[in-house]
């Protein structure tokens, strides 16, 4: 088996699902909107320059969710992946995603962002094996509380070897296609690193190793 692993925001998507996600709510009126909108822009730049908080975001990204009906909170994320994430999607992505599936590898995504996010996000792009920040969930209701070891940076190569090893399998050959100098760490680790419309950090290193650089973007 050969893993082709993507991450999500800004790679597969032409956009930052996390961060919208925010926004929407702003958008919807359920929030704050000074106050999380501050927040939201503050964390997502902390991000971009690699130097995010990730348990602080977390409990900020996932307070929304604590107490909420799980059928109220399904529905407005149908609303959210129409009115937000649809547009997100681009046809590079999917034929990239196509290419992989024709050549009989196992697609997964990797991503900081959390599982209520994004797992309806991986299933609309046919990808059956995700990872991504765990929500606590009690008694059939979100706690607001991230639980276990999030994917985020050296995270991610952390969680990615947990699932290899639960399953047997090992990085032989893999790819994984990312925008972000937070997957430096999982880059470095495999076969086939791809930067898809990098940053300046990753571009750079991508540069000084030689790895193919790419846009799904237009």
């Amino acid at each position: 088996m050969t893993l082709a692993i993507f991450d999500l925001d800004n790679t597969l998507l032409a956009g930052d699902s996390d961060h919208a996600w925010g926004q929407f709510l702003i958008d919807q009126g359920l929030v704050d909107a000074n106050i999380v909108k501050t927040a939201n822009d503050t964390f997502y730049a902390d991000y971009l320059a690699g130097k995010l908080d990730i348990d602080r975001y977390l409990r900020f990204s996932l307070s929304f969710l604590a107490g909420k009906p799980l059928d109220e909170l399904a529905s407005l994320h149908q609303r959210f992946m129409a009115t937000t994430i649809e547009p997100m999607i681009g046809q590079k992505s999917l034929a990239l995603l196509d290419q992989h599936r024709q050549r009989g590898d196992t697609l997964m995504i990797i991503t900081a962002t959390n599982r209520f996010v994004t797992g309806p996000i991986a299933k609309r792009l046919n990808v059956s094996h995700l990872i991504a920040c765990d929500a606590q969930i009690v008694d059939n209701q979100y706690t607001g509380l991230p639980t276990g070891i999030p994917s985020y940076q050296e995270g991610k190569v952390i969680r990615l070897q947990t699932w290899l090893d639960e399953h047997n399998q090992s990085l032989d050959g893999a790819w994984f296609y990312s925008d972000s100098r937070n997957d430096l760490p999982l880059l470095r680790q495999v076969d086939n690193p791809v930067a898809v419309d990098p940053d300046e950090t990753l571009e750079a290193q991508a540069h000084l190793h030689g790895w193919p650089i790419i846009s799904l973007r237009g």
